[in-house]
């Protein structure tokens, strides 16, 4: 197979996946959900605001970006008997049409008067229940569909588009939101996902043939965490992650007190750090598809030390320029890390097991920021926000020291383990 004449133009390691006519037509659509899903950063939260009882909006707020978010780890668990026999298009196709139905419930309810909080808040649960399975799903069938040495550059396009969206999908929803309702635009993010349904559904032979491949054996229990623990090399793996984004949590309550605070600057300033993080984080995912040649652990590790070492400038009152280019640096080196742990994850799991072990991850991870962010309150109130950053980024780099040691260890005891 040869890629179409038009994506000649792309770097050399991405131009084979569009040779894939199945990735070719899933790209748009796994992007159209990603935008979706960064509109509805801004509108769920807009919404509550709107529909609160006075006094409560903050309640509100909170319970409803945590049903959009958490009750993934839930299902993750609670479905596991049940959803780790469908295949991963099964799986991605499920939770698609769950969120596009739910989701599309909430501007049906706004439009006849008959939305209010309970059901805004169970609405987002319902539609966030298999959202770590669909994940799985999503990454699992990149893995069964492209050979093994175009999954990075796979995993990477998916990643910056995500990252994209983040940067793209907040403003086009405050764009929006000055002619229509933010239910409105929580019913176009259903729209989108209602489009990767249809998209899935209509995928050929070659993902259901590959998925089919490599049945799952439903007699072993609680699959995909029994195979994490006897695999130390993926323990490791989403040990390192959870705990990065742990430490990254309080970064998300430091920033905003730092800017306003130590900064005495207002939100334009603070839109700034994160649409230049986004614009970094977008480049840096693409840049990950290069890296294929590069052992991944130490990539890895080196990521999470260079975050956490752009982190430290803030605590040693360095001026708003300089605070600014570390976080669009720290954006471009956080980039590739999503990329290479599901790399790291497709390459190390047996294709069996992997859409289950991807759900158990996604499960655990869903666990680690909002951890770190509820630290981030009162560590900023102890240390003040600038000392909570550099605080975030020393540990980080700690972290991967220790973990450098950790590898570095695991690779002796494999070498000396060999035969002779």
């Amino acid at each position: 197979m040869t890629p179409p004449p038009t994506t000649r133009l792309l770097p050399r390691a991405y131009q084979p996946l569009f040779a894939h006519l199945e990735f070719r037509r899933l790209l748009p659509a796994l992007a159209a959900s990603d935008l979706g899903d960064g509109m509805s950063m801004v509108a769920v939260a807009w919404l509550a605001v709107q529909i609160a009882p006075p006094g409560r909006s903050g309640l509100l707020v909170g319970a409803a970006i945590a049903a959009y978010a958490l009750p993934g780890a839930a299902g993750a668990l609670i479905f596991s008997r049940w959803l780790r026999r469908f295949s991963a298009q099964r799986l991605l196709a499920a939770d698609s049409w769950l969120r596009a139905s739910l989701l599309g419930c909430v501007p049906l309810a706004w439009a006849t008067g008959t939305l209010n909080p309970v059901l805004y808040v169970v609405l987002l649960a319902g539609s966030s229940v298999l959202h770590a399975w669909g994940s799985a799903g999503k990454y699992s069938l990149l893995a069964q569909t492209l050979p093994p040495d175009q999954r990075l550059a796979a995993n990477a396009l998916v990643s910056a588009s995500a990252s994209a969206a983040v940067v793209t999908g907040p403003a086009l929803a405050g764009f929006l939101a000055t002619a229509v309702s933010p239910a409105w635009i929580i019913g176009l993010d259903a729209a989108s996902f209602a489009v990767l349904a249809v998209r899935i559904g209509r995928l050929g032979g070659v993902a259901r043939t590959t998925s089919m491949s490599a049945p799952v054996d439903t007699e072993r229990s609680a699959a995909g965490l029994r195979l994490l623990h006897s695999q130390p090399e993926l323990l490791g793996v989403l040990a390192l992650t959870w705990v990065f984004n742990f430490l990254y949590g309080p970064v998300e309550i430091a920033l905003p007190l730092h800017v306003t605070q130590d900064l005495h600057a207002g939100s334009g300033l603070l839109g700034l750090y994160w649409t230049l993080f986004g614009v970094g984080a977008a480049l840096g995912s693409l840049a990950a598809g290069v890296l294929r040649r590069l052992p991944l652990w130490p990539v890895t590790l080196t990521i999470v030390a260079g975050w956490g070492l752009t982190l430290v400038p803030f605590g040693l009152g360095a001026p708003a320029s300089v605070s600014v280019a570390c976080f669009a640096l720290g954006g471009a080196i956080y980039g590739p890390f999503t990329a290479l742990s599901f790399t790291l994850f497709q390459d190390r799991t047996p294709a069996a097991w992997l859409t289950t072990v991807l759900a158990a991850r996604g499960a655990a991870l869903l666990t680690a920021a909002p951890v770190g962010t509820a630290l981030g309150g009162p560590l900023t109130a102890a240390l003040g926000p600038r000392l909570t950053l550099a605080t975030s980024g020393i540990t980080t780099v700690v972290l991967a020291v220790v973990a450098t040691g950790v590898w570095v260890r695991g690779q002796r005891r494999q070498i000396g383990s060999r035969p002779v």
